[in-house]
């Protein structure tokens, strides 16, 4: 654990004392890495500070209470011991939900001079502007949407095709299950009908590509006539039905010691 800078709760207290409007600072050692989160949980931010509370180990932080609400993250700024940062910290309460959050831009934080003069004045010119208009967005968002906007069910609809995935690779359906209606579309995006084996197919030699294409425009054509769309497979999986893109590579955090 490294030794933690002992300015940092006299450096906290003087900021506050020179923010506008009435401002506390409350001043929390951390005894374990893990007390560090405890705070970082709510930062309001996606830069700098947010990098700073999960790639370094932290002796200690402040939080500064605001008027209306506002509270302030203020931390050491690692291999710079002659600047701190300062960060929003989330609304909490009065309804604010997760969703209340989106497309609000959040007021990242900043880094100050370890000069409570020069910090107070960095910080009410660049950052509790942006912080207030970011709040003022989430609590007219918890005011006029206070449900979260689930999306709807689908519509029912008066008919369903059943598309299979055959082990040779093919995409069709049984001639007698395709209604009527829905032929038209099947020929038109390749889709044949062939009578020895009393389906529609879409060929494998289209190429997993092309199938996927065909198929998203069935999809969509089938559905402004009002016919639903399944697909499946048979028992054995084909060997060349569409897979999954591979999972995105596990990012590593790299926890540094200041």
């Amino acid at each position: 654990m490294p030794v933690p800078r002992t300015d940092l709760s006299g450096f906290a207290g003087a900021l506050a004392a020179r923010l506008p409007g009435h401002w506390t600072s409350t001043y929390s050692p951390h005894a374990r890495y893990k007390d560090q989160f405890a705070a970082t949980r709510g930062l309001w931010d996606t830069g700098h500070v947010a990098a700073v509370a999960h790639q370094y180990v932290l002796g200690h932080h402040a939080i500064l209470h605001g008027s209306d609400g506002l509270q302030l993250y203020v931390t050491d700024r690692p291999l710079r011991s002659d600047q701190f940062v300062v960060a929003a910290l989330e609304p909490e309460g009065n309804g604010i939900r997760p969703h209340h959050f989106a497309g609000t831009d959040a007021p990242n934080g900043i880094a100050v001079p370890s000069d409570p003069v020069q910090a107070a004045a960095r910080v009410t010119r660049r950052l509790l502007p942006r912080y207030q208009a970011a709040l003022d967005t989430v609590r007219h968002n918890a005011a006029s949407r206070p449900d979260p906007p689930h999306r709807p069910d689908p519509p029912k609809t008066a008919c369903v095709i059943t598309l299979t995935w055959y082990e040779d690779g093919a995409l069709g359906a049984p001639y007698e299950s395709v209604p009527e209606e829905a032929r038209t579309a099947l020929y038109s995006l390749g889709f044949r009908y062939l009578p020895h084996q009393a389906a529609f197919i879409l060929s494998a030699s289209h190429g997993e590509d092309g199938r996927a294409l065909r198929l998203r425009a069935l999809v969509h054509r089938l559905a402004e006539k009002d016919i639903g769309v399944n697909l499946r497979h048979t028992t054995t999986k084909p060997a060349t039905a569409p897979t999954l893109p591979p999972a995105a590579p596990q990012v590593s955090t790299t926890v540094r010691h200041l």
